[in-house]
């Protein structure tokens, strides 16, 4: 019994530090989005899955962004700029 106790404990408390990080991320209102995908077309990007905000890091963060060039990325975007791009 009590090693079952510990084992939700454990479960429990991974569970709220995976909700409090994600907690920081909001989803990007219709007009960032609208922002974000002429910076992401202008760039050579075709097509990207979601588009979040990072509150604690103030950028948005773009996920499976596919390029011209056939390659997908996951895109870090601050004050209009790409300043982070990672293969998938």
């Amino acid at each position: 019994m009590q090693k079952i106790m510990i084992g939700l404990a454990v479960a429990f408390t991974a569970a709220a530090i995976t909700t409090s990080a994600s907690a920081d991320d909001r989803p990007a209102t219709p007009a960032e989005r609208a922002e974000i995908g002429s910076i992401l077309r202008a760039n050579g990007y075709t097509s990207w899955r979601r588009i979040e905000f990072d509150r604690d890091d103030r950028k948005f963060e773009v996920d499976d962004a596919r390029h011209a060039n056939g390659g997908v990325y996951d895109i870090d975007i601050r004050g209009g700029n790409i300043i982070k791009r990672e293969r998938e």
